[in-house]
């Protein structure tokens, strides 16, 4: 074990920027600073370098360059696709509907949609966090012009019937838009297969730095640009683009897409050596999330009879999520276990280990006994 820092399992916050990414993006931040919409050699390279990463995010996706608009990363991702598939088609509908455990950018979007008039149904999950397709079915109104579902959550890696969804949606001509965050670079993640009109990418998720995202727009689709300006990124993104981050992007699309074979094979494997090593020394541990249908690389654990902050607090060699957020007078739990209907003993002892290319299988016998160790503790000291 690492003893100036502690083992990083909280891969789906945040990853590292791989080495070759930042090897890749440096000439841009150095040399090559043009801005892309000039005309002369310095943007005339910036420019290519930018067509480039496009070029590299739609083959990780299975789409055409074009169809790629750059981003800041997720949330505006989220909020472009949603705000501007609904403004762009308000003169068809203004019903959306959108899953219980979606990721705030989506949520509050929704939200703020409904302010605007326009109507949300908010389809309910089953305890696994799956999202029926027969909900949706039944959800869907004359004047639904946008379903929003989630491809993987990133608290409890439950993977959604995207595909299903993406049939159902295009029978019904509806627009479908799904938040791939956590996908790419762990399960395959082809917009045709998926079936979606648009889909979120965000780079930090997978070795890319944070600040930057892409937004797929399948041909033909009408939507509304969410900042306005300038003719950049086809008319639907004003703002000179980030040169540097976008070119990153490309680099870890591309790596995401050669390693899909390997990496997310050996995450699943110290996946379920850790939970086969703390079931069997923890009674009454519980998983939270499809037991199957699940990330390769996510773990959620609930510890009953502690709080998951009291326990992270205890274990300083490991840096992980907590399921429930505790201030000074009261602990909220997660909205996602929640909609799940997680107890509340359960719940508030939830942690989420998340796994990432750069951990050891060594690490796992450490994090598995730190945890059985300081658990056994907590429970002696302390009841909740």
């Amino acid at each position: 074990m690492n003893a100036e820092k502690p083992i990083y399992i909280d891969y789906n916050a945040t990853t590292p920027i791989d080495p070759e990414v930042i090897e890749e993006m440096m000439p841009y931040l150095r040399d090559h600073f043009g801005n892309p919409s000039s005309t002369h050699w310095y943007g005339t390279q910036a420019r290519q370098a930018v067509e480039k990463a496009r070029e590299r995010v739609a083959d990780c996706i299975g789409c055409a360059p074009h169809e790629v608009v750059f981003t800041s990363g997720g949330s505006e991702s989220n909020n472009f696709a949603i705000k501007g598939i609904c403004y762009g088609n308000r003169h068809h509908g203004k019903h959306i509907i959108t899953g219980a455990i979606e990721h705030p950018s989506v949520l509050q979007s929704c939200k703020y949609l409904e302010a605007q008039g326009f109507e949300v149904t908010y389809v309910p999950v089953d305890e696994y966090g799956l999202v029926s397709v027969d909900d949706i079915h039944n959800a869907v109104r004359k004047d639904t012009v946008l379903i929003t579902i989630m491809h993987a959550n990133n608290e409890v890696g439950t993977i959604e019937p995207i595909g299903e969804i993406g049939l159902f949606a295009k029978e019904m001509g509806i627009y479908f838009h799904s938040d791939a965050a956590q996908s790419i670079g762990k399960i395959a993640v082809n917009v045709d297969d998926l079936g979606v009109d648009l889909l979120t990418v965000v780079g930090h998720k997978f070795y890319a730095p944070k600040g930057i995202g892409a937004l797929y727009i399948r041909e033909g689709t009408e939507i509304d640009p969410l900042i306005h300006g300038a003719a950049h990124e086809f008319g639907l993104r004003a703002g000179t683009e980030a040169v540097a981050p976008i070119v990153a992007l490309g680099k870890a699309c591309k790596m995401a897409k050669e390693s899909l074979n390997s990496i997310p094979a050996r995450l699943f494997r110290f996946r379920e050596r850790l939970h086969e090593f703390l079931t069997a020394d923890i009674q009454h541990l519980r998983l939270n999330g499809h037991p199957t249908s699940r990330l390769p690389n996510t773990l959620n654990l609930s510890f009953p009879g502690v709080l998951a902050s009291d326990l992270l607090a205890a274990m300083p060699e490991i840096a992980a999520s907590p399921g429930s957020a505790c201030h000074a007078e009261s602990c909220e739990i997660s909205p996602v276990l929640k909609a799940m209907g997680v107890e509340e003993r359960y719940a508030l002892g939830s942690i989420r280990l998340s796994f990432g290319k750069w951990n050891r299988e060594s690490e796992i016998d450490d994090i598995a006994d730190l945890l059985s160790a300081r658990y056994e503790l907590l429970l002696k000291g302390h009841k909740y």
